[in-house]
């Protein structure tokens, strides 16, 4: 391992000032990851959701918030027991052929969604402003890894926590889209599922984007950097979390998976009250999901959407980046580190800097965005059982939890989820091979 300087000592965060921001600071990285889970892919498939069935996909938002939850929570009590991100403990407890077969699969994943999410965002500020995507692409790598390069731990939190407000954009985009809302309410309560194959498809889909690989590495190691963050710089010192830490830091993740799913639901409800009673079902990218809300709902609904693309992949980007990071510098025993400068963990932001290169390559060497989404998704699908498989056995150990151990209706949650992304993938790879 190469040896690199030790750090200095670094402040505590500082104090926040008005009520908005005390209220931000109080948010941890639960909710971070929770919005993060909404990237621009993501909104394709739940503005897909929409536009082919309406509002008969809404029941899933409230069957999957309490998986989501559970997974969420099970990825937070490891980083806060464990003291190890989820490639450290993998290395920590399993073969090394798990570990370097999880790592380059996400890195792999999350490259490709990120290509793909920045040419996304890109088509969609092009639209409304006129300038070139392939400029955009360019600027908005800039910005992600100005932010993560030179801002402190500290001020990269308190940043994503003010992109989170911007997820609630599709919010309002849904009231000004004037849904029925007796049927909206009736099909979110009363599921009316459809046996066709397309149907089925658009289920799998959402279950993939649900339970996306990236966001639950990101999940662990944030609560990793929290601890290191406060000073914790051993794995002796972040082992451990008593009962009011996990009590507190359930709190927050289930304010996070509550505002993932709300806006899966309000995006597929938009574009349900939208697209589908007009019977635009054909859209591939969330710039034409965009561009067919202005004559419908009106400029207002288009510009709040196109925003909530915009932040939802400033928010999502660097994640992805930073989960590939953490789990190859994990796996090669490298300093993984946010809250470092880049000269005290040089290998951990020269991963993180490549991840952005690589997904910005594939964008300029002429790889159409919407094969990329397609690919990513079948990498993410691919990944996601065996994903949340590591965290259900990792968080069920006492040799990893002591007497931390997930409760058994965590487990069972986790259980349901690894089935339901299993059969996901399975019915993906079959329907390839049909």
């Amino acid at each position: 391992m190469r040896e690199v300087p030790t750090p200095p000592t670094t402040p505590s965060p500082p104090r926040p000032r008005g009520k908005l921001q005390g209220f931000l600071s109080n948010l941890g990285p639960d909710v971070i990851s929770g919005a993060a889970n909404q990237d621009p892919s993501c909104i394709v498939t739940y503005s897909l959701a929409g536009a082919a069935y309406g509002y008969a996909t809404l029941w899933t938002s409230l069957f999957c918030l309490p998986l989501l939850a559970a997974v969420q929570l099970m990825c937070a009590r490891l980083g806060m027991v464990s003291g190890r991100g989820l490639v450290g403990a993998v290395r920590a407890y399993y073969p090394k052929w798990v570990l370097f077969s999880t790592s380059a699969l996400l890195s792999l994943a999350n490259i490709v969604t990120l290509g793909a999410d920045l040419g996304g965002m890109a088509e969609v500020t092009q639209m409304v402003t006129g300038v070139g995507t392939l400029c955009w692409i360019l600027v908005y790598a800039g910005v992600i890894a100005g932010s993560l390069f030179f801002l402190s731990y500290w001020q990269i939190e308190r940043l994503f926590k003010w992109l989170c407000l911007l997820v609630f954009a599709y919010v309002v985009a849904a009231f000004l889209a004037r849904p029925d809302w007796p049927a909206a309410l009736s099909m979110t309560v009363l599921p009316r599922a459809e046996f066709s194959r397309s149907y089925l498809s658009i289920i799998v889909a959402i279950l993939g984007a649900t339970m996306s690989p990236y966001f639950l590495f990101w999940q662990v190691s944030q609560q990793v950097e929290e601890e290191y963050a406060m000073g914790r710089r051993t794995l002796v010192e972040r082992k451990g979390a008593s009962r009011t830490e996990l009590e507190r830091s359930g709190i927050d993740v289930f304010a996070g998976a509550f505002i993932s799913k709300l806006i899966t639901y309000f995006i597929t409800l938009t574009t349900g009250a939208t697209l589908f009673l007009h019977g635009q079902k054909n859209i591939s990218t969330a710039k034409e999901a965009a561009a067919a809300l202005e004559p419908l709902a009106g400029p207002a609904a288009y510009w709040l959407f196109a925003l909530g693309v915009i932040g939802t992949g400033l928010l999502s980007i660097p994640t992805m980046a930073g989960s590939a990071a953490y789990a190859v510098a994990e796996a090669a025993r490298w300093k993984a580190s946010l809250h470092e400068k880049p000269r005290f963990a040089p290998d951990f932001y020269v991963v993180l800097l490549l991840s952005l290169l690589l997904g910005l390559g594939l964008i300029y060497m002429g790889f159409n965005v919407v094969q990329m989404l397609f690919w990513a998704s079948v990498l993410n699908g691919l990944l996601a059982p065996a994903s949340i498989l590591l965290v259900v056995l990792l968080t069920s150990s006492r040799q990893v939890m002591g007497a931390r151990v997930t409760p058994s209706w965590m487990r069972w949650m986790g259980w349901i989820s690894v089935v339901l992304t299993g059969a996901a993938a399975l019915i993906m790879l079959v329907s390839f091979l049909s």
